[in-house]
């Protein structure tokens, strides 16, 4: 079937998750940006987890960019990467709401563990349908990213029982890892095209 659908579908749902993400947010009691205070934790969860769908956005369009179509296992595979996708609302405003107490914020490491290896699991569906010719595999290479990403994550997990900004930094870390310009697949496909 074509890709179309779930392009569609996907996009609908990221766009609740960011727009449920946003209306989390609290105003402040008072005038003043002191009374911004209390509130920095949760807008920093914020801000991470909207960094964080912005890259699985952009990610997961490039990956379907050089996808023709799709199977049902590929379609179930997206699903489950978006049922990861779709606990980023409950498990930021529970890590900001707590000021990174550990275990909020070890559950929200817990969410991008498994929402990488939902991605993953997508990537490989698309690859395995693709055969052994596929654009996608020959795109991503070695994906050193993609295989250091869960090592950071578990790291941040467990390095919140001792320090929670520790593992948040470490989060924080995987995100600008992907924030960094990744021409992998856009290159694959002007050198396919050429």
């Amino acid at each position: 079937m074509g890709k179309g659908r779930l392009e569609a579908f996907s996009d609908g749902v990221i766009a609740i998750i960011i727009t449920i993400m946003v209306l989390e947010l609290k105003l402040p009691q008072g005038s003043s940006f002191a009374s911004l205070q209390p509130l920095l934790p949760v807008l920093l969860s914020y801000v991470l987890s909207f960094v964080y769908v912005g890259i699985y956005w952009n990610n997961h369009h490039h990956m379907l960019a050089v996808s023709g179509r799709v199977s049902g296992g590929v379609l179930w595979a997206n699903l489950h990467l978006l049922f990861w996708l779709s606990l980023f609302p409950f498990a930021t405003a529970w890590m900001g709401e707590n000021h990174f107490a550990p275990a909020p914020t070890a559950t929200y490491g817990g969410v991008l563990l498994m929402a990488a290896v939902a991605y993953w699991l997508l990537q490989r569906s698309l690859i395995r349908q693709q055969g052994r010719d596929s654009l996608l595999r020959h795109a991503i290479g070695n994906d050193w990213k993609g295989k250091l990403s869960p090592v950071l994550y578990l790291l941040g997990i467990l390095a919140t029982c001792w320090v929670s900004e520790l593992g948040l930094s470490l989060y924080a870390l995987v995100a600008v890892m992907w924030l960094l310009p990744d021409r992998r697949i856009e290159g694959a496909v002007t050198r396919h095209e050429a």
